[in-house]
């Protein structure tokens, strides 16, 4: 049974929280790849930035919908999203936009099981990480299709 460990990425290139936007964009694009662990110093997983992370610093602003009543705003949406959307806008380094709660996975998990993270949680790219939380490789969706172009 095939593992993390058998299809996982090494070295991994990964960013640090005070990597600028800028930056990011040019080290995904010279290396070919669609998102990066964030680490700090010591080399231990924060995060992960994505190309769907960078692309929000492009998006349009969004105005929230919102009502009045008896003088009061009421918005429509959530004003949590918005602080998030508009962080997200006017980011300068990769903290403003990396996605902390991420998934990942251990060197040990079966292909089997990353094929149906990937599947069920719509995630690319997925860091693999050592007991003491330390980035010892990423398995991305071409890992996976190279495996199955090799092994059928």
């Amino acid at each position: 049974m095939k593992t993390a460990r058998d299809i996982m990425t090494t070295p991994v290139i990964s960013v640090s929280p005070e990597t600028g936007i800028e930056e990011l964009a040019k080290i995904l694009t010279a290396h070919r790849i669609s998102g990066a662990p964030v680490v700090d110093d010591d080399g231990f997983l924060l995060g992960i930035v994505t190309e769907t992370d960078l692309l929000y610093t492009e998006k349009p602003m969004h105005i929230p919908t919102f009502f009045t009543i008896l003088d009061a705003v009421v918005p429509m949406e959530n004003p949590f999203r918005m602080d998030r959307e508009m962080k997200k806008l006017t980011a300068a380094t990769v903290r403003d936009i990396y996605t902390a709660d991420c998934l990942t996975l251990t060197p040990d998990d079966p292909v089997e099981k990353i094929a149906a993270l990937m599947l069920a949680e719509h995630k690319h790219l997925l860091p693999v990480i050592d007991a003491g939380r330390r980035v010892a490789g990423i398995v991305s969706r071409t890992d996976m299709l190279t495996l199955i172009s090799r092994y059928g």
